[in-house]
Protein backbone atom coordinates (compact mmCIF):
# COMPACT_ATOMS: atom_id res chain seq x y z
CA UNK A 1 0.00 0.00 0.00
CA UNK A 2 1.51 3.71 -1.13
CA UNK A 3 -0.33 5.49 1.25
CA UNK A 4 -0.08 7.89 -0.96
CA UNK A 5 2.86 8.48 -0.87
CA UNK A 6 5.62 8.92 -3.80
CA UNK A 7 7.88 6.19 -3.78
CA UNK A 8 11.22 7.88 -3.33
CA UNK A 9 13.10 5.40 -2.63
CA UNK A 10 11.45 2.59 -5.20
CA UNK A 11 10.06 -1.07 -3.76
CA UNK A 12 9.78 -1.10 0.22
CA UNK A 13 13.03 -3.07 1.52
CA UNK A 14 12.75 -6.25 3.82
CA UNK A 15 12.29 -4.89 7.60
CA UNK A 16 15.44 -4.19 8.58
CA UNK A 17 16.96 -2.94 6.06
CA UNK A 18 17.44 1.10 5.09
CA UNK A 19 16.14 3.37 3.11
CA UNK A 20 19.18 5.09 0.64
CA UNK A 21 17.85 7.81 -1.37
CA UNK A 22 19.00 7.92 -5.11
CA UNK A 23 20.36 11.75 -5.42
CA UNK A 24 22.23 13.82 -3.34
CA UNK A 25 19.47 16.39 -3.35
CA UNK A 26 17.45 13.94 -2.08
CA UNK A 27 19.90 13.34 0.59
CA UNK A 28 19.68 16.95 1.37
CA UNK A 29 16.47 17.05 1.61
CA UNK A 30 15.77 13.92 4.11
CA UNK A 31 19.02 15.60 6.28
CA UNK A 32 16.70 18.76 6.78
CA UNK A 33 13.67 17.05 7.03
CA UNK A 34 14.92 14.64 10.18
CA UNK A 35 15.13 17.70 12.11
CA UNK A 36 11.65 18.89 11.34
CA UNK A 37 10.38 15.37 12.00
CA UNK A 38 11.85 16.21 16.20
CA UNK A 39 9.93 19.96 16.40
CA UNK A 40 7.11 17.81 15.41
CA UNK A 41 7.19 14.98 17.30
CA UNK A 42 8.63 15.59 20.87
CA UNK A 43 6.68 15.39 23.81
CA UNK A 44 9.36 15.75 25.92
CA UNK A 45 9.13 16.92 23.99
CA UNK A 46 9.55 17.12 23.08
CA UNK A 47 9.21 17.82 19.03
CA UNK A 48 9.12 16.65 15.20
CA UNK A 49 6.78 14.26 14.20
CA UNK A 50 8.71 11.05 13.57
CA UNK A 51 7.00 10.53 10.36
CA UNK A 52 6.88 13.92 9.27
CA UNK A 53 8.09 12.57 5.87
CA UNK A 54 7.08 9.25 5.54
CA UNK A 55 9.71 8.02 4.11
CA UNK A 56 7.93 4.36 3.00
CA UNK A 57 4.99 2.28 4.14
CA UNK A 58 6.45 0.61 6.76
CA UNK A 59 7.40 4.01 8.47
CA UNK A 60 3.89 5.01 7.81
CA UNK A 61 2.50 2.19 9.59
CA UNK A 62 4.30 2.54 12.84
CA UNK A 63 2.63 5.98 13.56
CA UNK A 64 -0.31 5.11 15.40
CA UNK A 65 -3.87 7.54 15.41
CA UNK A 66 -6.27 8.42 17.93
CA UNK A 67 -9.61 8.61 16.60
CA UNK A 68 -12.21 11.44 16.94
CA UNK A 69 -9.89 13.68 19.42
CA UNK A 70 -11.58 16.29 18.18
CA UNK A 71 -15.24 15.25 17.17
CA UNK A 72 -16.02 16.21 21.00
CA UNK A 73 -15.60 19.83 20.56
CA UNK A 74 -17.77 22.45 20.69
CA UNK A 75 -17.00 24.45 17.43
CA UNK A 76 -18.76 27.90 18.08
CA UNK A 77 -16.87 28.03 21.75
CA UNK A 78 -13.64 27.46 20.23
CA UNK A 79 -10.79 30.10 19.75
CA UNK A 80 -10.96 31.97 16.28
CA UNK A 81 -8.55 30.42 13.43
CA UNK A 82 -5.19 32.12 12.99
CA UNK A 83 -4.78 35.04 10.13
CA UNK A 84 -3.67 32.73 8.04
CA UNK A 85 -5.29 30.29 8.21
CA UNK A 86 -6.59 27.99 5.21
CA UNK A 87 -2.99 28.21 3.35
CA UNK A 88 -1.67 25.26 4.95
CA UNK A 89 1.03 27.36 6.20
CA UNK A 90 0.48 27.90 10.27
CA UNK A 91 0.16 25.04 12.70
CA UNK A 92 -0.75 24.58 16.36
CA UNK A 93 0.26 21.38 17.80
CA UNK A 94 -0.42 20.39 21.44
CA UNK A 95 2.13 18.03 22.29
CA UNK A 96 1.74 16.25 25.33
CA UNK A 97 3.90 13.33 27.41
CA UNK A 98 2.61 10.77 29.31
CA UNK A 99 3.90 9.51 33.05
CA UNK A 100 2.32 6.49 33.77
CA UNK A 101 5.40 5.06 35.54
CA UNK A 102 5.56 2.17 33.83
CA UNK A 103 8.73 0.67 32.18
CA UNK A 104 6.72 -0.62 28.71
CA UNK A 105 5.99 2.24 25.94
CA UNK A 106 2.27 2.77 25.87
CA UNK A 107 1.96 4.98 22.89
CA UNK A 108 2.67 4.31 19.14
CA UNK A 109 3.09 1.09 17.85
CA UNK A 110 3.95 -1.09 20.80
CA UNK A 111 0.76 0.30 22.85
CA UNK A 112 -0.30 -2.23 24.92
CA UNK A 113 0.62 -1.37 28.33
CA UNK A 114 -2.79 -1.36 30.25
CA UNK A 115 -1.39 1.22 32.67
CA UNK A 116 -1.82 3.28 29.57
CA UNK A 117 -5.89 3.36 29.93
CA UNK A 118 -6.91 7.28 30.12
CA UNK A 119 -8.51 6.45 33.53
CA UNK A 120 -5.94 8.19 36.33
CA UNK A 121 -3.13 8.52 33.25
CA UNK A 122 -2.07 12.13 33.92
CA UNK A 123 -0.02 14.56 30.95
CA UNK A 124 3.43 15.09 32.62
CA UNK A 125 4.73 17.27 29.58
CA UNK A 126 2.43 19.54 27.71
CA UNK A 127 3.81 22.19 25.18
CA UNK A 128 1.98 24.27 22.45
CA UNK A 129 4.26 24.30 19.31
CA UNK A 130 3.56 26.53 16.36
CA UNK A 131 4.87 26.83 13.31
CA UNK A 132 4.60 30.85 11.45
CA UNK A 133 3.17 30.93 8.43
CA UNK A 134 6.86 31.45 6.62
CA UNK A 135 7.88 28.06 7.85
CA UNK A 136 10.87 30.02 9.16
CA UNK A 137 10.37 29.92 12.92
CA UNK A 138 8.71 27.91 15.04
CA UNK A 139 7.31 28.47 18.88
CA UNK A 140 7.54 26.04 21.67
CA UNK A 141 5.74 27.03 24.81
CA UNK A 142 5.25 24.84 28.01
CA UNK A 143 2.72 24.56 30.24
CA UNK A 144 3.72 23.46 33.58
CA UNK A 145 1.81 20.55 34.73
CA UNK A 146 0.80 21.88 37.88
CA UNK A 147 -0.41 25.12 36.57
CA UNK A 148 -4.01 26.11 38.25
CA UNK A 149 -6.59 26.17 35.55
CA UNK A 150 -10.20 26.14 34.61
CA UNK A 151 -10.87 22.92 33.01
CA UNK A 152 -14.44 22.88 31.48
CA UNK A 153 -17.11 20.92 33.68
CA UNK A 154 -14.35 20.11 36.32
CA UNK A 155 -13.90 23.97 38.34
CA UNK A 156 -10.05 24.91 38.96
CA UNK A 157 -7.65 22.43 38.98
CA UNK A 158 -4.31 21.15 37.97
CA UNK A 159 -3.80 21.20 34.24
CA UNK A 160 -2.73 17.26 33.98
CA UNK A 161 -5.68 16.13 35.45
CA UNK A 162 -7.81 17.50 32.65
CA UNK A 163 -6.21 14.51 30.39
CA UNK A 164 -7.22 11.71 33.14
CA UNK A 165 -10.62 12.84 33.12
CA UNK A 166 -11.26 13.48 29.91
CA UNK A 167 -8.97 12.46 27.75
CA UNK A 168 -7.14 14.59 24.63
CA UNK A 169 -10.75 16.48 23.66
CA UNK A 170 -10.81 17.66 27.52
CA UNK A 171 -6.98 18.83 27.53
CA UNK A 172 -7.65 20.59 24.27
CA UNK A 173 -10.46 22.49 25.40
CA UNK A 174 -8.62 23.22 29.07
CA UNK A 175 -5.58 24.85 26.53
CA UNK A 176 -7.89 26.83 24.51
CA UNK A 177 -10.05 28.14 27.23
CA UNK A 178 -6.27 28.73 28.86
CA UNK A 179 -4.82 30.61 25.75
CA UNK A 180 -7.49 31.71 23.52
CA UNK A 181 -5.44 29.59 20.75
CA UNK A 182 -6.79 27.33 18.45
CA UNK A 183 -5.61 24.24 18.19
CA UNK A 184 -5.36 22.41 14.99
CA UNK A 185 -3.80 18.68 15.99
CA UNK A 186 -3.00 16.96 18.72
CA UNK A 187 0.57 14.22 19.85
CA UNK A 188 1.43 12.29 22.64
CA UNK A 189 4.17 10.20 23.44
CA UNK A 190 5.07 7.99 26.35
CA UNK A 191 8.46 8.34 28.23
CA UNK A 192 9.53 5.40 26.85
CA UNK A 193 9.27 6.47 23.58
CA UNK A 194 12.57 9.00 24.65
CA UNK A 195 14.48 6.24 25.38
CA UNK A 196 14.67 4.57 22.12
CA UNK A 197 14.86 7.74 20.25
CA UNK A 198 18.43 9.28 22.37
CA UNK A 199 19.47 5.69 22.58
CA UNK A 200 19.10 5.29 17.86
CA UNK A 201 20.93 8.91 18.20
CA UNK A 202 23.81 6.79 20.47
CA UNK A 203 23.04 9.44 23.27
CA UNK A 204 22.33 13.09 23.54
CA UNK A 205 24.51 16.41 25.17
CA UNK A 206 23.14 18.43 27.58
CA UNK A 207 24.90 21.24 29.70
CA UNK A 208 23.88 21.56 33.44
CA UNK A 209 24.25 24.31 35.73
CA UNK A 210 25.32 22.42 38.56
CA UNK A 211 26.02 19.42 39.92
CA UNK A 212 23.22 17.21 40.93
CA UNK A 213 21.38 13.12 41.65
CA UNK A 214 17.90 12.42 41.10
CA UNK A 215 16.51 9.82 43.51
CA UNK A 216 17.16 6.85 40.85
CA UNK A 217 20.93 7.70 41.87
CA UNK A 218 21.81 8.98 38.42
CA UNK A 219 24.70 12.06 38.74
CA UNK A 220 24.38 15.11 36.01
CA UNK A 221 27.67 16.79 36.76
CA UNK A 222 27.89 20.40 36.26
CA UNK A 223 28.98 21.35 32.65
CA UNK A 224 28.01 19.04 29.27
CA UNK A 225 26.70 15.81 30.26
CA UNK A 226 26.31 13.16 27.22
CA UNK A 227 22.95 11.01 28.29
CA UNK A 228 21.98 7.88 27.06
CA UNK A 229 18.28 6.69 26.75
CA UNK A 230 18.24 5.84 30.22
CA UNK A 231 19.88 8.65 31.71
CA UNK A 232 17.79 10.81 29.51
CA UNK A 233 14.60 9.42 31.26
CA UNK A 234 16.16 10.45 34.23
CA UNK A 235 16.85 13.92 33.35
CA UNK A 236 13.58 14.97 32.01
CA UNK A 237 11.53 13.50 35.13
CA UNK A 238 13.61 14.65 37.97
CA UNK A 239 11.61 17.61 39.81
CA UNK A 240 13.19 17.07 43.57
CA UNK A 241 16.37 18.13 44.18
CA UNK A 242 16.27 21.10 42.26
CA UNK A 243 16.02 24.58 42.96
CA UNK A 244 12.66 25.36 41.31
CA UNK A 245 11.14 22.45 41.25
CA UNK A 246 8.61 20.95 38.73
CA UNK A 247 9.49 24.62 37.19
CA UNK A 248 12.86 23.42 36.21
CA UNK A 249 12.04 19.82 35.25
CA UNK A 250 10.04 21.91 32.52
CA UNK A 251 13.42 24.14 31.58
CA UNK A 252 14.91 20.79 31.58
CA UNK A 253 12.68 18.84 28.96
CA UNK A 254 12.98 21.75 26.65
CA UNK A 255 16.34 21.67 27.03
CA UNK A 256 16.44 17.94 26.32
CA UNK A 257 14.64 18.28 23.46
CA UNK A 258 16.86 21.24 21.81
CA UNK A 259 19.42 18.39 22.31
CA UNK A 260 17.85 16.10 20.27
CA UNK A 261 17.32 18.92 17.68
CA UNK A 262 20.98 18.90 17.43
CA UNK A 263 22.26 15.60 17.24
CA UNK A 264 19.42 15.07 15.11
CA UNK A 265 21.02 18.02 12.54
CA UNK A 266 24.75 15.98 12.69
CA UNK A 267 22.74 12.86 11.40
CA UNK A 268 24.35 12.03 8.27
CA UNK A 269 21.80 9.71 6.12
CA UNK A 270 23.74 9.36 3.39
CA UNK A 271 26.45 8.67 5.83
CA UNK A 272 25.46 6.27 7.61
CA UNK A 273 21.93 5.14 6.12
CA UNK A 274 21.14 2.13 8.85
CA UNK A 275 21.08 4.91 11.53
CA UNK A 276 19.05 6.84 9.70
CA UNK A 277 16.65 4.19 9.22
CA UNK A 278 16.84 3.23 12.91
CA UNK A 279 15.83 6.70 14.22
CA UNK A 280 12.97 7.02 11.76
CA UNK A 281 12.08 3.88 13.33
CA UNK A 282 12.19 4.76 16.58
CA UNK A 283 10.54 8.26 16.53
CA UNK A 284 7.37 6.62 14.19
CA UNK A 285 7.58 3.97 16.97
CA UNK A 286 7.24 6.10 19.82
CA UNK A 287 4.49 8.72 19.08
CA UNK A 288 0.54 8.29 18.63
CA UNK A 289 -1.35 11.47 16.57
CA UNK A 290 -5.01 12.68 16.13
CA UNK A 291 -6.73 10.91 13.22
CA UNK A 292 -6.72 13.92 10.96
CA UNK A 293 -3.10 13.65 10.44
CA UNK A 294 -3.06 12.02 7.56
CA UNK A 295 -0.42 10.94 5.61
CA UNK A 296 -0.42 13.26 3.11
CA UNK A 297 -0.43 16.07 5.94
CA UNK A 298 2.53 15.02 7.00
CA UNK A 299 4.73 14.58 4.09
CA UNK A 300 2.89 18.23 3.12
CA UNK A 301 3.88 19.67 6.75
CA UNK A 302 7.50 17.99 6.46
CA UNK A 303 7.78 19.83 2.82
CA UNK A 304 6.60 23.40 3.70
CA UNK A 305 8.91 23.13 6.71
CA UNK A 306 12.44 22.30 5.39
CA UNK A 307 13.48 25.89 6.13
CA UNK A 308 13.09 25.59 9.58
CA UNK A 309 16.61 25.14 11.62
CA UNK A 310 16.75 24.88 15.59
CA UNK A 311 18.53 28.69 15.94
CA UNK A 312 15.18 29.58 15.00
CA UNK A 313 12.97 27.34 17.24
CA UNK A 314 12.05 29.41 20.24
CA UNK A 315 11.43 27.74 23.52
CA UNK A 316 9.68 29.59 26.66
CA UNK A 317 7.76 28.55 29.37
CA UNK A 318 4.27 30.16 30.51
CA UNK A 319 5.20 32.90 32.93
CA UNK A 320 4.32 32.27 36.26
CA UNK A 321 3.37 34.43 39.34
CA UNK A 322 4.61 32.02 41.78
CA UNK A 323 3.87 28.94 43.53
CA UNK A 324 1.20 27.56 46.55
CA UNK A 325 -0.86 25.10 47.79
CA UNK A 326 -4.51 24.41 46.78
CA UNK A 327 -5.53 22.13 49.36
CA UNK A 328 -3.02 19.45 49.63
CA UNK A 329 -1.90 20.45 46.22
CA UNK A 330 1.53 21.74 45.32
CA UNK A 331 0.34 24.35 42.50
CA UNK A 332 1.86 26.54 39.60
CA UNK A 333 0.04 29.56 39.76
CA UNK A 334 0.18 31.16 35.55
CA UNK A 335 0.85 35.32 35.62
CA UNK A 336 -2.09 36.55 33.05
CA UNK A 337 -0.55 39.85 32.98
CA UNK A 338 2.46 38.27 31.11
CA UNK A 339 0.53 35.59 29.57
CA UNK A 340 -1.90 37.10 27.65
CA UNK A 341 0.71 39.14 25.05
CA UNK A 342 2.41 35.85 24.67
CA UNK A 343 -0.81 33.61 23.60
CA UNK A 344 -2.26 36.50 21.94
CA UNK A 345 0.82 37.20 20.02
CA UNK A 346 1.10 33.13 19.13
CA UNK A 347 -2.88 33.57 17.83
CA UNK A 348 -1.95 36.59 15.88
CA UNK A 349 1.03 34.69 14.04
CA UNK A 350 3.43 37.60 15.74
CA UNK A 351 5.74 35.35 17.62
CA UNK A 352 8.98 37.04 16.30
CA UNK A 353 7.98 40.44 17.47
CA UNK A 354 7.10 39.02 20.59
CA UNK A 355 10.25 37.15 21.29
CA UNK A 356 12.48 40.17 20.39
CA UNK A 357 10.75 42.04 22.98
CA UNK A 358 11.11 39.53 25.48
CA UNK A 359 14.43 37.67 24.99
CA UNK A 360 15.08 36.58 28.61
CA UNK A 361 12.22 34.61 28.70
CA UNK A 362 13.86 31.86 26.35
CA UNK A 363 15.11 28.87 27.49
CA UNK A 364 18.89 29.78 28.56
CA UNK A 365 21.94 27.88 26.99
CA UNK A 366 22.74 26.08 30.67
CA UNK A 367 19.66 24.94 32.66
CA UNK A 368 19.73 23.24 36.00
Amino acid sequence: MSHGLDNTFGDTPPTGVPLVPRTGRWRRRLRRLVVVTLVLAVIGGLAGLGGGYLLESHLSGNVHRINGVFKGLNPSTRPSAAPSAGTDHTQTILAVGLDVRSPDQTTGENGTDPKASQDGERSDTIMLIRFDPDRRSASVVSIPRDSWVPIPGYGTNKINAAYAWGGPALLISTVELLTDVRVDHFMIIDFAGFQSIVDALHGVDVDVSDTVTDSSGVTFHQGLNHLDGTQALAYVRQRYGLPDGDLDRVRRQQNFLRAVMTKIASVNPAGDPVQTYRLLDAMTKAVTVDDGYTNNDLRSMALDAVRLVSDNVWFMTAPVSGTGWEGDQSVVYLDPTRDNPLWQAMADDTMAGYVAAHRGDLLPARTP
